[in-house]
């Protein structure tokens, strides 16, 4: 897949609050560039892209599918701190630091990315002040989303509240214009239990309890999200 010839639509997921993810946003020569630069890659689900603790040799942006970023505590206790979704970009900070992975990243599903090198993105970054500043902005974007993980595990007092705030967050994820109210969860209950930092007994509990409230819906891997008021009061 080219950068250039992608062309966002209204319920793609790159198109996230109904603009073009970061890097698609520079000026169509800075954006060959980066195309030229950058090596296609593709994964099938359940491949580890990079582990934590390994050399920061570059950054992936991906372009289709998701991936699960974890981190790792001492005593070995690994906690999903987000799935990526198309658009994201991956490894960004510690190649910029010069320092290790902090993360690891785990494809759930068959995905596929642009691989950019250290020095070639580094080269990239320092000869475009725009790709400087857009650089900078997926930046924020990071410390952002570290932040809100961070405050919904901090701040929400029930284990209820962080499920329907991680439901949440998927849905508007994959539904930015506020369409449909459905999307798919590559995440086990346990892997959703990691997230909201309970038990997978708890998240079953609670989501058999909003699909009887009828809070949610579930067919296979899709969840509609019936009544997203009642989900959102949850979350508060």
């Amino acid at each position: 897949m080219s950068l250039l010839s992608y062309q966002p639509c209204e319920h793609d997921a790159l198109c996230e609050t109904g603009t073009r993810p970061t890097f698609f946003t520079l000026a169509g020569t800075e954006l060959e560039h980066l195309d030229n630069i950058a090596h296609d890659v593709s994964h099938p689900a359940g491949s580890v892209i990079f582990r934590e603790g390994d050399p920061a040799g570059g950054i992936y942006l991906l372009c289709s599918g998701q991936v699960k970023l974890t981190t790792q505590s001492d005593d070995h206790h690994r906690m999903i701190l987000k799935v990526a979704k198309p658009g994201d970009v991956l490894g960004l900070s510690a190649m910029l630091n010069g320092l290790p992975y902090e993360i690891s990243a785990e494809t759930l599903v068959p995905s596929t990315f642009k691989r950019v090198g250290q020095q070639a993105f580094m080269n990239f970054i320092r000869n475009s002040a725009e790709a400087g500043y857009t650089t900078a902005v997926e930046l924020a974007k990071e410390h952002r989303e570290v932040f809100l993980g961070v405050r919904r595990l901090s701040l929400s007092s029930s284990a209820s509240s962080r499920v329907a705030h991680i439901l949440i967050e998927f849905l508007r994820s994959g539904n930015p214009q506020g369409g449909i109210a459905s999307f798919p969860l590559a995440l086990t209950h346990a892997e959703l239990a990691s997230m909201a930092g309970t038990s997978r007994e708890t998240v079953t509990r609670l989501l058999n309890q909003f699909e009887r409230n009828g809070i949610i819906s579930r067919s296979n891997s899709i969840i509609t999200v019936v009544q997203l008021k009642r989900l959102e009061q949850l979350a508060n």
